[in-house]
């Protein structure tokens, strides 16, 4: 130990590569002109210790310069993982690097110690008794190293066996079939269910212990769990001892705390009622629909908690629910966030929680539906924030995923039924984020030639009324599309509006205006001969047209619960070129099976006539189903009247006396073969 009684003149570091000086000189608790001790001396040494950049230091006194050698630990230059799958190598290294152990660090052994052990314990967790995690540290050239972490995982223990002890009223085979993990099976290999996890264990013990809860036995509890692991380290033995105790019933329900809604009415909505075998899972929901009926009182941050008393002697539990309300809380705020494209103005106005009211959690989440029903929006979320500073008020933010709402674009394709496409369209739902409906297209394929233009503004006015135009013209050959030998030329307009009627439900109604020129191919059966013959080839009609809908869907595309009806009635003028009706009833519902899985039932149902002049419902107007979209099975369009055309060579005539044709001739062309010969039958 030099002698460092004397004073400093000056200071000299040794030792240094990549740390600078002014960082020793800013940790040095010393500085020229100091007198410096041996307590002084050890006093610094051990504040450059602390800052983690050297592994050996050395004070040392030359001609009252005081000499400070350091001996600095080595930088990681590279971080290289091998054998890890379960576990991401972006996450082995974030917690390296959240540890203070990353490439440019200084080197720390205890650091890699500790994060070694740490991750041996994270695969332990995952049921990987096996696992092997080796270190080592290669030296590189100027003080480096490179850390190289060897991984073995192992393979996942698998369960061989589950035993459950102390059951009696449940068999062992139904608590199981209560399991997430299960002992191996012969589809193991598929759903991986006997692959042994800590954390799912405890679910499991969570879930056997509801199910008692819920069927009554209120004195049920887990003894101790055993885990035995085979010296293999590839098998799992889990042993399970529970006491089940008795069933209980419910004698009493009260209410304490600040109820601020009527005794009688906060019972109805308790579920859990006198006399029946307790049930956590029922007690639970009580205590839910009481807190959200306070919720839309405006209590918002109001608690409902339900606590049994046991009576041992009587098996019997009196339930009490504590109603803590709390401050009744106003909105002071509605913000949205995530909406880049979508106006904050289309959003607004189907908010039905109002700015400055009372918060009522049933207006809050109605509004996030109408939010989801727009079909602008992948995913909706709700949250309300207490407003700092005050205790009944709270701010209402609504985060919103956008998605695509429309499309534009050429397109060339093929499909099947209409062959070859063509076309340019714009379908936008909500342009330029208005929330306005717009579309556009200019399409050709082997059936239809088809432009159309369309026009909807959903919030004409502020109350919600819609009003919508459009217009098109349309080149159809159904012979292509199998449905009968005629092919229609149409152009017209429409105007429609549409008035809610409640949070579900709209009434609709508008005109429309068609001109439509009918002909008939050469193989026209007679049914569409005669209706040429009666109604003529030319039609100017204006239509009316009322409709229904009811829509409970949870969203506006690929909804996954609710359901939505439409019922409409499409007739036209009387004295119009056609005089007939159509009266048509679409529904579909949705149901949730699981989280990934919905249900889907739809139907579709349609009914139209003539009256009038009109002889028949004109037969382009018939309702046809089959095809994509449609029933599946059948070609497209062939499932409804179809036409049969007549057999070569035959004349169809026809004689009308309040006609100034009385008579005329269809004239059927066809080819036959007749002793290699071709010939015209006329």
């Amino acid at each position: 130990m030099a002698n460092y009684d004397f004073k400093i003149r000056d200071i000299r570091i040794e030792g240094l590569q990549r740390v600078s000086a002014g960082t020793v000189f800013a940790a040095l608790p010393l500085s020229v002109g100091d007198k410096i001790s041996e307590t002084d001396a050890r006093n610094a040494t051990r504040a450059l210790f602390r800052t983690g950049y050297f592994s050996n230091i050395i004070l040392a006194a030359d001609n009252d310069v005081l000499v400070v050698g350091v001996e600095e630990r080595p930088a990681v230059t590279a971080i290289n993982l091998e054998g890890n799958k379960a576990i991401e190598s972006e996450q082995l290294l974030s917690a390296l690097r959240d540890n203070g152990l990353a490439e440019g660090q200084i080197f720390r052994r205890v650091i890699l110690e500790g994060m070694s052990q740490e991750l041996q314990r994270q695969y332990v967790s995952q049921g990987r008794y096996g696992a092997i995690v080796k270190t080592e540290i290669e030296q590189l050239p100027r003080n480096r190293v490179a850390v190289n972490i060897d991984i073995d995982e192992g393979d996942v223990a698998k369960i061989r066996h589950i035993n459950i002890v102390g059951n009696e009223a449940f068999s062992e085979e139904e608590l199981l079939d209560q399991f997430e993990q299960q002992e191996t099976g012969w589809l193991s290999w598929f759903q991986s269910d006997d692959k042994y996890a800590r954390e799912k264990l405890s679910g499991d013990l969570q879930t056997i212990e509801s199910w008692y809860l819920d069927r009554g036995y209120l004195t049920f509890a887990i003894d101790s769990t055993q885990v035995s692991i085979s010296p293999e380290k590839d098998s799992v033995y889990i042993t399970i001892n529970i006491s089940e105790g008795e069933t209980y019933t419910v004698e009493t329900v009260d209410f304490a705390g600040e109820l601020k809604l009527d005794e009688e009415y906060l019972r109805s909505l308790v579920v859990l009622e006198e006399g029946m075998i307790f049930s956590q899972a029922l007690m639970t929901a009580s205590s839910e629909y009481i807190t959200k009926r306070l919720g839309n009182e405006g209590y918002t941050f109001a608690e409902v908690e339900g606590y049994p008393d046991i009576n041992e002697a009587e098996k019997t539990a009196n339930i009490t629910y504590l109603v803590k309300p709390g401050m009744r809380a106003y909105v002071r705020r509605i913000d949205f966030r995530g909406n880049t494209k979508t106006a904050n103005t289309v959003l607004r106005r189907e908010m039905r929680q109002m700015e400055g009211g009372s918060a009522n959690n049933a207006l809050i989440e109605l509004s996030k539906v109408r939010l989801e029903r727009l079909g602008y929006f992948k995913e909706v979320n709700v949250e309300n924030i207490p407003v700092a500073g005050t205790n009944d008020q709270i701010d209402v933010i609504y985060s919103v995923e956008e998605q695509p709402s429309g499309s534009v674009g050429a397109s060339l394709g093929f499909a099947q039924g209409t062959g070859l496409i063509l076309g340019a369209n714009l379908q936008e739902n909500n342009f330029l984020g208005t929330g306005k409906q717009i579309g556009v297209g200019v399409n050709r394929s082997r059936y239809q030639t088809a432009i159309n233009f369309s026009y909807t503004e959903p919030y004409y006015t502020v109350d919600g009324v819609s009003v919508g135009y459009s217009l098109f013209g349309r080149k159809t050959d159904y012979d292509e599309i199998n449905v009968a030998s005629f092919s229609t030329n149409s152009y017209g307009a429409a105007v429609n509006w549409g008035y809610p009627v409640s949070e579900i439900e709209r009434i609709g109604f508008g005109f429309g205006y068609e001109n439509l020129s009918l002909k008939t191919g050469s193989y026209a059966s007679a049914e569409i001969a005669e209706f040429e013959a009666q109604n003529g080839t030319d039609f100017d009609t204006i239509n009316f047209n009322i409709n229904w809908i009811r829509s409970t869907l949870n969203r506006g595309m690929f909804a996954t619960r609710g359901s939505s009806q439409r019922l409409g009635l499409d007739i036209s003028i009387p004295g119009s070129g056609l005089e007939y009706y159509k009266l048509y009833y679409a529904a579909q519902y949705f149901k949730g099976l699981t989280r990934s899985l919905t249900l889907k039932l739809r139907t579709d149902l349609g009914y139209g006539d003539a009256y009038g002049d009109t002889s028949q419902l004109p037969f382009f107007k018939n309702f046809y189903g089959g095809g994509f979209g449609s029933v599946r099975g059948f070609k497209r369009n062939t499932l409804g009247p179809q036409d049969t055309p007549p057999p070569p060579g035959t004349v169809f005539y026809y004689d009308d006396p309040d006609s100034e044709l009385t008579t005329r001739y269809w004239l059927i062309e066809t080819a036959i073969q007749s002793l290699g010969e071709r010939s015209q039958l006329r």
